[in-house]
C-alpha cells in the first residue's frame, strides 16, 4: 500500500507488519507455554513495533511478506505473541530489519516528508533534524530554509532542494538505532 498513513493517535496496536525472519519450528532452545507452531518476527508499519506471531497451518511466509495483524479475521496470522525487543531477533530478523524498514519508509513517503515541513527543535540547542544520520546544522538549516519557502512535496524534493542524500535511507538508519536502543530520543518509534 503506497503512502499509508500513521494509524489514529488512540489506536496503540499495528494493523499491518512485514515478516523479518520465518521460523517454521518454533526458535530452538526457547521454552515458552504458547502452543507450538511456526513462528514470525515482524516489524509493525504504523508503530516500528517488534512483534512474535504464529503462523497458521499450512500457511508459509517470507522476509519481507506484508502480512494483517489487526485484531479482525486474520488470513496467515493465527495469533500475536507480543512485543518483542531488539536484543530478541534472530539474526536473520537483524540482516533483514534495514530493508524492511527503508520498504516502510518509502510506502508512508508523506508522513515522513511531513515531519520534514513540520518537525521542531527538541531543545534550546537541538533539532529534531540532527538526530538524523548525516544531518548536522548545515543541513538542519537548508531544510528548515528550504521548508519556509515552500514546503517538500517528495523525499526528492527534499533531496534535491535541500541536497540530502537518500533520505529513505537516512530515516531508515534512523529507526533502526531506535529500535536497536542506540538513542536517548525517539522520533520515529515507542519505547518496549
Amino acid at each position: 500500500m503506497a503512502n499509508e498513513e500513521i494509524p489514529e493517535r488512540g489506536q496503540k496496536y499495528e494493523e499491518y507488519a512485514y515478516v523479518l525472519d520465518y521460523l517454521p519450528h518454533g526458535r530452538p532452545g526457547v521454552n515458552r507455554r504458547y502452543r507450538a507452531g511456526a513462528l514470525v518476527q515482524v516489524l509493525g508499519e504504523g508503530y516500528f513495533t517488534l512483534l512474535e506471531a504464529i503462523v497458521k497451518e499450512t500457511i508459509t511466509v517470507r522476509p519481507s511478506d506484508r502480512v494483517y495483524v489487526g485484531k479482525e479475521a486474520r488470513e496467515k496470522i493465527a495469533y500475536i505473541i507480543g512485543r518483542i525487543g531488539y536484543e530478541e531477533l534472530t539474526s536473520t530478523a537483524k540482516m533483514e530489519l534495514p530493508s524492511v524498514v527503508e520498504k516502510v519508509v518509502l510506502n508512508r513517503e508523506n508522513w515522513f516528508v511531513s515531519f520534514f515541513n513540520a518537525t521542531q527543535a527538541i531543545t534550546p540547542r537541538m533539532h529534531s533534524l540532527e538526530l538524523l544520520p548525516g544531518i548536522g546544522k548545515k543541513y538542519m538549516w537548508q531544510i528548515i530554509d528550504e521548508r519556509e519557502r515552500e514546503h517538500f512535496k517528495s523525499f526528492e524534493d527534499l533531496q534535491q532542494r535541500a541536497s540530502i542524500p537518500n533520505p529513505p535511507k537516512l530515516i531508515a538508519k534512523r529507526i533502526v538505532e531506535e529500535l536497536s536502543g542506540e538513542s536517548k530520543y525517539r522520533l520515529f518509534t515507542r519505547a518496549l
